[in-house]
């Protein structure tokens, strides 16, 4: 990763404004240059498989032009942009090829001129990038440090919890959109706004507790997802998302669990698709650590997958009674985020942002409203079996 680190000066109190985003120059020397409100710090590097160069920003209030990002010039095919993370922006740009960093500022505001972000990009041989990759490993390193593997910690107490834990993750977030509609909805919106609704459906029943992974627009990468429902030691680890597909005729909810082989060709393309979520916010994840062994994990995995798979069948039952299912509405994938190997984990596609009629739906608190209702109602019966004290 060819690292460029600077600090340019101070902004001033609130985040700055980003107003606009332009890509300009040829396939030799491209540019890429963002208006700002203020001058901030940067840090910038390039990713291989695919190629990308990654803008690392304090965080930017960005109210860009609609379709920002969907067109590039020269060596920039495409490039998008969002929250990170608590206080952190970042700007991915897809490259057609091995591209070199070449310069990385920010002009001051002159006049009627906005300050503006500038990043030089010079085309260069796939040995240049290589070799710049691997003098750079320590700065990879640094700023992309891998999650701790959830195997590798002891395992979650839940012995002195007066109510179940349930953790909601609602899907995508920050750089990561996930799905968006023909008239523009975004699934990182949509997701969020059920989630919440969720959450406060269950907290209505004053039998569980309730987290949020995101409460925000943040992006999170999927390791944090998964780590973060064992550093809480949930109970029940729900994953929201809303699919899509070329054709748009196909609608409804559908409701996953974990596999190594998956039940079907859409459902392991749905998990693959879920699993580049990391790749699309610019992470590099070559560092994933090797999975454990250990027999008493593997036991407690075997379990873990049993209460999945108990409270994903009884979850397709309430959700059909709510919304509409997709055929076969109950699949399994290998889904990064549901690998928590002690905390019962499902991924939920509530409705295709693809489909105009879930669209209307997805976009109505009414049907989430509706929704939410039947997943409390599975939430509460899985509780009810499993633990005694819920009755309390």
């Amino acid at each position: 990763m060819a690292l460029v680190c600077l600090t340019v000066g101070a902004f001033a109190e609130g985040a700055p404004v980003a107003t606009d985003g332009r890509v300009v120059g040829d396939e030799s020397r491209t540019r890429f240059v963002l208006d700002l409100s203020g001058e901030v710090d940067l840090s910038a590097f390039t990713l291989a498989e695919p190629y990308r160069v990654v803008i690392d920003l304090p965080e930017i209030d960005f109210r860009l032009p609609s379709g920002a990002g969907s067109v590039g010039r020269g060596l920039v095919s495409d490039w998008r942009y969002g929250q990170f993370a608590a206080g952190r922006s970042r700007i991915v740009l897809d490259v057609t090829g091995p591209v070199k960093i070449d310069k990385a500022f920010v002009l001051p505001a002159v006049e009627n001129q906005p300050a503006r972000m500038v990043l030089d990009l010079l085309k260069t041989t796939t040995a240049a990038f290589d070799e710049e990759l691997r003098k750079s490993q320590l700065a990879r390193d640094t700023a992309n440090e891998p999650v701790q593997k959830a195997d590798q910690l002891p395992p979650p107490d839940r012995s002195k919890r007066e109510k179940p834990l349930i953790v909601i993750d609602a899907g995508h977030g920050g750089v990561d959109a996930g799905t968006v509609s023909a008239s523009g909805v975004r699934e990182k919106d949509i997701v969020l706004a059920f989630a919440k609704k969720l959450q406060e459906r269950l907290e209505q029943t004053g039998k569980v507790a309730v987290l949020l992974t995101r409460t925000d627009d943040t992006f999170l990468p999927l390791g944090t997802r998964v780590q973060f429902g064992r550093d809480h030691a949930a109970d029940l680890f729900l994953s929201i998302h809303a699919d899509s597909e070329h054709e748009g005729s196909v609608r409804g909810a559908t409701v996953y669990t974990l596999s190594d082989k998956a039940s079907d060709r859409e459902a392991a393309a749905l998990a693959a698709k879920e699993n580049a979520s990391d790749l699309i916010a610019g992470l590099d994840l070559q560092k994933e650590a090797d999975d454990v062994t250990d027999i008493l994990v593997d036991l407690t995995r075997r379990e873990t997958r049993n209460f999945s798979a108990a409270f994903a069948n009884g979850l397709v039952g309430d959700l059909a009674s709510a919304t509409r299912m997709i055929k076969n509405p109950r699949r399994s994938a290998g889904f990064q985020v549901l690998r928590a190997h002690d905390v019962p984990s499902v991924l939920v596609e509530i409705g295709y942002l693809s489909n105009d009629q879930d669209e209307k739906l997805l976009t109505s608190d009414e049907w989430r409203s509706r929704v939410a209702d039947a997943v409390t109602q599975a939430v509460m019966r899985f509780f009810g079996q499993k633990y005694a004290y819920l009755g309390k």
